[in-house]
């Protein structure tokens, strides 16, 4: 059963923001007293929170499927929706989030901080909040958007000053055990380690955090043995203490070959550029286990070989506590050199306000040829979002939707890009929403009457206009006209007679 996960993949889903309300207040004596449906609430947002109290991300590797509260809808008598509750996730300090194609997205190396990282969808307007001096009874309200649902990738680089490297067994564990609290599990087989361990040192008045990580073993950068999957914890060490076994039987092993080995793995490992490649970062030497007689004669016989290549060397032995005092304050001193140096280069962050361009209308219109001719496509954040707000089954919603496009200036930029009456227009990405253009919706719908939830330039049994009333009138007057031509034709020619009383009486 894994007690500790430093990788895990989330499917989150925020909540969706609630619908406005459509509702016209009723009282005594005022029937029809005004618009009063309230707004929407908005969806939960799912926030990432650095707590120093969380050491895995375990609870994620057994739950991955987050969701947060929606918003509820808008209610009559200007009520409100509800605020669908935020849901907040502790990872540890020192977690890096990506998204689902491995891009980097935020790096949660300080304690405390919070990220959202599903923000929740939008809640719609309702019906009070649309009205106006020239739309003083509107039929419809604004939906609310959904909210972000995707995958993010969380990876854990463990935050320490020292990590603790070398081949399995060198007695890594061992050593943190003894330096600190930590009580790691220690056996006499390789990789008895399966996951970091951390420790916490007092050296004088110097307090400074030892990581011990799993086993190299050369090919580690390739995919061997456990390395390659915890290097990662090396990344933000400020130091690296070789731990070497003077007292190991296996052969073609020595602690100058060991050594190298370990060399050679920590240089093809990748760093992120922003980091100091391992090797250019300060690295002491442990040559562990001298309380063994031959042992002891090895670590002497090698010393002079490590300090001549400018590395620190320390005889220590994690069981008899040799030599640990001397390496604990020399890993001190070490650790405050690099905060020093940290604290003398931190950048101060600079704000930088950038304004929008003056040319920036918020949105883009994109033309694709298509086998019946061109598709012009609205792409933006504010169109993309009217249409997720509209509820095409009221026509005086759709009516307002064409008007907020207008007034954005897409009818505009649709007649610069060639478009026509009748051509196909899509707003948004993939299939989206889909509709033939018609340029006479741009007309103002504050200036038209009629019943609410609907909208005169959508009716299709449009009225006849003057010229097409005058000239049915006409033809409709011809039509008598040559009636009773034709009717005096057929008595001339005796086809009929009028009666003598009638002729008579006339």
């Amino acid at each position: 059963m894994a007690t500790f996960v430093d990788n895990v993949t989330l499917h989150l889903k925020a909540g969706n923001g609630g619908n406005g309300c459509v509702s016209v207040k009723r009282e005594k004596f005022k029937p029809l007293a005004g618009p009063d449906g309230g707004n929407g609430g908005d969806g939960g947002d799912i926030v990432l929170y650095s707590d120093p109290q969380v050491t895995t991300l375990l609870s994620f590797h057994r739950s991955p499927h987050i969701k947060s509260q929606h918003g509820g809808p808008g209610m009559g008598d200007h009520r409100q929706g509800f605020k669908g509750e935020d849901l907040v996730l502790s990872v540890p300090v020192g977690t890096v989030v990506k998204d689902a194609d491995g891009t980097l997205i935020t790096d949660m190396n300080v304690p405390g901080m919070k990220v959202v990282i599903a923000p929740g969808g939008q809640g719609g307007l309702g019906n009070a909040a649309l009205a106006s001096t020239k739309r003083k009874a509107p039929g419809f309200a604004l939906l609310g958007t959904m909210g972000f649902e995707g995958d993010i990738i969380l990876e854990l680089k463990t935050l320490a000053d020292v990590a603790l490297v070398g081949y399995p067994s060198a007695g890594k564990s061992s050593l943190i055990a003894a330096l600190s609290a930590a009580r790691p599990k220690i056996a006499d087989y390789p990789f008895t380690t399966l996951h970091p361990n951390l420790g916490v040192v007092q050296a004088g008045e110097v307090r400074y955090t030892i990581a011990d990580v799993p086993g190299l073993i050369e090919g580690a950068s390739e995919g061997k043995g456990l390395g390659l999957e915890f290097l990662r914890h090396v990344e933000r060490c400020t130091a690296l203490l070789h731990v070497i076994d003077c007292a190991t039987l296996e052969p073609g092993r020595d602690p100058l070959t060991d050594l190298d080995v370990i060399l050679g793995e920590l240089a093809a490992y990748p760093v992120p550029s922003d980091q100091i490649p391992l090797l250019e970062r300060p690295q002491l030497i442990a040559l562990n286990k001298v309380d063994v007689p031959d042992a002891k004669d090895l670590a002497d016989m090698v010393r002079p070989f490590l300090e001549e290549r400018g590395y620190r060397v320390f005889e220590i032995s994690a069981v008899s506590h040799e030599g640990l005092r001397q390496l604990s304050f020399a890993l001190a001193e070490v650790v405050e050199q690099g905060r020093q140096q940290a604290a003398d280069n931190e950048v101060v962050p600079v704000i930088m306000l950038r304004p929008r361009a003056v040319d920036d209308q918020g949105f883009d219109i994109r033309v694709e040829g298509g086998s019946n001719g061109n598709v012009y496509r609205v792409l933006g954040s504010k169109p993309e979002r009217w249409v997720e707000q509209t509820d095409f089954n009221n026509e005086e919603a759709v009516g307002y939707l064409a008007d907020r496009l207008a007034k954005l200036g897409v009818e505009d930029m649709l007649f610069k890009k060639g478009a026509v009456a009748g051509s196909t227009v899509i707003i948004g990405e993939g299939n989206g929403l889909v509709f033939d253009w018609e340029p006479t919706m741009t007309s103002a719908a504050e200036l038209m009457t009629g019943p609410r939830g609907t909208d005169e330039r959508l009716n299709q049994n449009n009225r006849r206009t003057n010229k097409e009333r005058r000239d049915s009138y006409y033809d409709l007057m011809d039509a008598k006209q040559e009636a009773r031509d034709e009717l005096v034709r057929e008595r001339d020619a005796g086809i009929w007679q009028v009666d003598e009383e009638i002729a008579d009486e006339s």
